[in-house]
């Protein structure tokens, strides 16, 4: 695989060392010589150590093959999270640490999230692009606000705090993005 089709979730194999990559970064360059570099940043999955490096965009890039199984997060245990395969009924528990980044949308028996699984061995999860969350608490709704107007603070479900626009109020469902952490839409 070509560096520039490397995407958030995918795993590399580089320099000895299994990769699962969080974001993607792609910089232009300025000459018209120059190639785009695309930056990863991800972590390994052994050591759990963060991982960041530039490839060029034709640079060829060693991918990982990885299952994806339909999950349902069941329960908090301690730090953790237990997740039910939908098919085999088999149970895996995560570490907080090792799906940090999806934490924050994690509630107890939604859809749409899938394990990642490595020769035989969970190494994460990959959440759905966009989640309908409920908000709990914000400022009251702004008569005459609208939907493109000013935004304020609000707190859902699961305690993530983002921006919604004025005229929301606690109880509606909106519609999260999972990469960027914005508000997508009223669900």
């Amino acid at each position: 695989m070509k560096a520039n089709e490397i995407k958030r979730g995918s795993f590399i194999h580089y320099e000895g060392q299994n990769i699962v990559i969080k974001s993607v970064f792609c910089q232009t360059a300025s000459s018209r010589s120059g190639n785009t570099i695309y930056k990863v940043k991800g972590q390994v999955l052994v050591t759990k150590k963060k991982f960041e490096h530039g490839f060029l965009g034709d640079e060829n890039v060693e991918v990982i093959d990885v299952n994806k199984n339909a999950v349902q997060p069941l329960y908090r245990e301690g730090e953790a999270w237990v997740f039910m395969d939908n098919e085999t009924y088999e149970q895996y528990t995560l570490a907080d640490e090792d799906i940090k980044d999806e934490l924050p949308f994690l509630m107890e028996g939604m859809e749409g999230v899938d394990a990642l699984i490595v020769e035989e061995q969970i190494m994460g999860i990959e959440l759905p692009a966009n989640i309908a969350m409920t908000i709990e608490e914000t400022a009251p709704a702004i008569k005459g606000g609208s939907s493109s107007a000013r935004t304020k603070p609000a707190t859902l479900t699961t305690g993530l705090i983002v921006q919604i626009p004025e005229y929301l109020t606690p109880g509606n469902v909106i519609k999260i993005n999972t990469e960027t952490l914005e508000y997508v839409s009223k669900a």
